[in-house]
């Protein structure tokens, strides 16, 4: 048998990275893994589960967006290089200033990309977004339109097409939609936070915008699995095979999303369920005030949110709440698809969906994940 690769995970203490060195280590996949993060593991709200695999002595603090850093990083001891290294670090949070992008996310993803092309590494996978696709409800291929709608995506999009021209680098690209499961604190978190104070109000919980608009999923358990499984093809001859004037693009890309056609309708129609609680959409009406105002509309929300579930939190006896919150974020309220299509993952590496929709029961695995955890209320 071969011997098993080796694998250098940056950020990995972010909940994508996280996941990722679990499903390795659990599995047994590698015969080295080291986990760099600028964030101690103690700082990083990681459960328990994840001990054994990120922290001890396969963690290395470090900020990697930092060329003195990079010998701490990619030294090893037998003076060899790192077979696999994925980049699941930059910054998460929206809003933020572009220098902050800058500098955390686009400048980081080309040091380490730089090195790694330098060091002969045998797959550097990126981990981009499905925001960087023009908005529309039909699913975007990897060859469709790019037309980024989040400061995140634009930032991204840099990095695909600048690590792309480094010469030497074994690349490929994975671009995600929103991503759930156990320990989340993105996206599904603050739905479920909201609806949490909805069922505490008892009142009903509106979305703007339609049912229709599509909000595109994808499990985390199958997210680090189609990782895993598009490094594991490049190396083992899919980079060959690659055709860039056929497949449109220089590096070999992949969406990976479930192939439930997530929409707001359906996360309204599970959180319905979930919490016992009415769900529904604002009119048309409301919407398109929303639209024009959106800044205002997101803080009247917020405003009314943010005391209720610390009052929830004070009742619950959670002196330490987790990275659990209501609050809403104005990028992620826009009136904008995230809609992908994810069939190439699937026909040209062989991949399959463990988790193909998101559903009432993986809703409430998240929730049973924070009350273990003791930040939900």
């Amino acid at each position: 048998m071969a011997e098993k690769p080796s694998v250098l995970i940056i950020g990995g203490l972010g909940y994508i990275g996280r996941f990722l060195a679990l499903h390795i280590h659990e599995n047994k996949l590698a015969s080295e893994v080291r986990i760099v993060d600028k964030v101690l593991p103690q700082l990083a709200w990681l459960p328990p589960d994840f001990e054994e695999a990120c922290a001890g002595s396969k963690f290395v603090q470090a900020d990697a967006s930092r060329e003195q850093s990079l010998p701490r990083i990619f030294d090893r001891p037998d003076g060899k290089q790192w077979d696999y290294v994925f980049n699941c670090g930059g910054e998460t949070r929206y809003s933020q200033e572009d220098e902050v992008y800058k500098l955390r996310s686009l400048n980081l993803s080309l040091t380490v990309g730089r090195e790694a092309a330098k060091r002969g590494v045998k797959c550097f996978v990126e981990l981009s977004t499905g925001m960087i696709y023009k908005p529309d409800s039909a699913p975007s291929k990897e060859t469709d339109k790019l037309k980024p709608w989040s400061k995140i995506a634009v930032f991204k999009l840099q990095a695909e097409e600048e690590l792309a021209k480094i010469e030497g680098l074994n690349l490929a690209i994975v671009r995600l939609p929103h991503v759930y499961g156990p320990y989340a604190s993105q996206w599904v978190a603050t739905a479920l936070c909201m609806a949490r104070v909805y069922k505490a109000l008892e009142s009903e919980m509106k979305w703007l915008w339609t049912k229709d608009l599509r909000t595109n999923t994808a499990h985390i358990h199958d997210v680090v699995r189609a990782l895993w499984a598009v490094a594991g093809w490049y190396a083992d001859g899919g980079k060959e095979k690659w055709d860039p004037k056929a497949m449109g693009s220089p590096a070999p890309t992949f969406n990976v999303v479930d192939k439930g056609a997530t929409t707001q309708g359906t996360m309204a129609d599970i959180i319905g369920q979930v919490f016992g609680i009415e769900t529904g959409f604002q009119g048309q009406l409301i919407s398109t005030f929303a639209k024009l105002n959106l800044d205002s509309v997101v803080d009247d929300v917020n405003d009314e949110l943010l005391g209720p579930w610390a009052d929830l939190l004070a009742e619950s006896g959670i002196t330490r709440p987790g990275p659990l919150t209501p609050f809403m974020e104005k990028e992620l309220l826009k009136d904008t698809d995230l809609s992908m299509d994810g069939s190439r993952l699937e026909e040209v590496v062989g991949f399959t969906y463990e988790k193909p929709q998101i559903n009432k029961e993986l809703v409430e695995e998240v929730i049973e994940s924070y009350k273990k955890m003791n930040w939900w209320p």
